[in-house]
């Protein structure tokens, strides 16, 4: 089989680095939000040329704690994409927020600024752009939107780890950012984890407050908080990772050129573009079809994974009935939904696995 992402392989390349970094960490014994966070904390805010990090416990953590840290609340509204993955929505939601969608660019699959300003009230309070799939958004625009409206832009950079847009990292566009390390992450550990990214100190210290309980001080609460810490041993994987992240994206994006160079003329296949002024780091590789199921029937067929991103927009799920949104109300979201779907990538797939991948896709003459 060939996987979707070779996770194995990934991790073993530093795994006898992770061991030494975990034995450090109980030799140590300091556990929770200890040197090796600090540690982290400090060279992902100096790489992405920021002020703040801020590590909690996952990725959907970070989206709710910079929205409450902000005062996003009760009614509120909060403009981001219905076509991702739920937990940017269900983050807003959690903090008694109003997800509000408008929809995407067909050839970036990211939020169209046009879209989002027509989805402006005077409850808007902020928008989430989602740097899908690795590649930026348009951030200028959904910036110069923000700014003429005095709205937050909070950057859901999960899948985006080490992506750039004109020549600034993706986590420094924004008024703050969100990172997923969820172990398929360009950037993962061996579990959960996640951080947050701001120039805002003010913000930054709320954050901390709430991922402790609302408290700096043990035993003293000044707020109502959550428990969302990341723990040292994930620190030190990432630490050792993070060493790694360039190269890894690097080999990412040469995997997926190698993609374009072969497959590029396939009648039936539009692959992913990548815009001129920023760099796309290929969380995963996904391409478009009309003949989505045949292909993927033919690829399973051959044990080559792949999977659909996403096979249901957020408007159209069943939680977000209420808010009376309908099939064709976001047509370029849906339409995706239904022809998209992911082929292996990861930094590790060889050439020969990649051409048989390539050997499936250019000759299924029955499309």
């Amino acid at each position: 089989m060939i996987n979707l992402v070779n996770l194995k392989r990934q991790f073993q390349s530093v795994k006898d680095e992770i061991l030494q970094a975990i034995n450090d960490v109980v030799d140590n014994g300091d556990y929770i939000l200890g040197p090796k966070v600090k540690e982290l904390e400090d060279k992902i805010a100096r790489k992405l040329g920021v002020q703040e990090a801020i590590a909690v416990a996952n990725g959907t953590d970070a989206l709710i704690l910079t929205l409450e840290a902000f005062g996003v609340g009760k009614g509120d509204e909060v403009i981001t994409t219905p076509f991702t993955f739920f937990a940017t929505a269900e983050a807003i939601s959690r903090v008694g927020a109003i997800p509000v969608f408008a929809d995407v660019d067909p050839i970036t699959f990211n939020l169209n600024p046009l879209e989002v300003e027509n989805r402006i009230t005077p409850s808007t309070k902020a928008i989430i752009p989602v740097h899908l799939f690795g590649q930026p958004a348009d951030m200028d625009e959904i910036n110069e939107i923000a700014k003429k409206h005095r709205l937050l832009v909070i950057e859901d950079a999960c899948q985006a780890f080490g992506a750039t847009y004109k020549e600034r990292w993706v986590g420094s566009l924004g008024d703050a950012a969100c990172f997923s390390f969820f172990p398929t992450k360009n950037l993962g550990t061996l579990g959960d984890g996640g951080i947050i990214t701001t120039s805002d100190a003010e913000v930054a210290n709320k954050i901390r407050k709430l991922r402790t309980h609302g408290t700096t001080k043990k035993y003293y609460h000044d707020r109502i908080g959550y428990n969302s810490r990341l723990d040292e041993i994930h620190a030190a994987i990432l630490l050792v990772n993070l060493t790694r992240i360039d190269q890894w994206n690097g080999n990412r994006r040469k995997i997926a050129n190698r993609y374009r160079q072969y497959l590029k003329d396939v009648p039936y296949l539009k692959l992913p573009s990548e815009a001129s002024d920023r760099t796309h780091i290929f969380h995963l590789y996904c391409i478009e079809s009309d003949y989505r199921e045949e292909i993927m029937e033919a690829l399973t067929n051959a044990t080559i994974q792949t999977g659909i991103y996403y096979p249901r927009c957020l408007h159209l799920q069943e939680v977000y009935r209420s808010f009376n949104y309908k099939k064709g109300d976001f047509p370029i979201s849906e339409l995706l939904s239904e022809k998209l779907f992911a082929i292996p990538m990861d930094p590790f797939i060889s050439e020969s696995e990649q051409d048989r991948i390539i050997a499936i896709l250019s000759e299924m003459r029955g499309t």
